[in-house]
């Protein structure tokens, strides 16, 4: 009996880490679109540098589609869906990134950080997910 209640508060602990990683990661998408949907004067001058065209409908198209995919993944429902758009999302920002000789650690794998916590919090927080993807058998 035992063994089974510290297995269960282990995997109530890992499905807590989960929503707390999914939960840093929803706060940031929405924090991210929503300067994309006013957009704010550093997402235009940020397209810029980026070599994307100085356009508002640009700036909020990108700010809806990073919006759509974060509820998609917040929802329990559909958030393997999320996760994998989001994980295309995350990767074309890493390809724009590289694109223009961004620095390494900072910007070029930001995207790669923010899809190991996509992907991290999902995997501790649903036992669907943790099937799929068996890391100990």
């Amino acid at each position: 009996m035992e063994f089974t209640s510290q297995t269960q508060s282990a995997s109530n602990k890992a499905v807590w880490i989960g929503r707390v990683l999914s939960g840093l990661v929803v706060l940031f998408m929405l924090f991210d679109g929503t300067i994309k949907l006013v957009p704010l004067d550093i997402v235009m001058q940020t397209n810029a540098q980026l070599g994307y065209p100085d356009s508002i409908n640009l700036a909020r198209g990108l700010g809806i589609l990073g919006l759509a995919c974060t509820a998609l993944y917040a929802f329990p429902r559909t958030s393997a869906l999320g996760a994998i758009l989001l994980t295309g999302y995350l990767g074309g920002a890493i390809a724009t990134q590289l694109r223009v000789g961004s620095p390494i650690f900072s910007h070029l794998l930001f995207g790669f950080y923010l899809g190991l916590m996509v992907w991290g919090g999902l995997y501790l927080r649903d036992a669907r997910v943790r099937s799929l993807i068996p890391f100990v058998r």
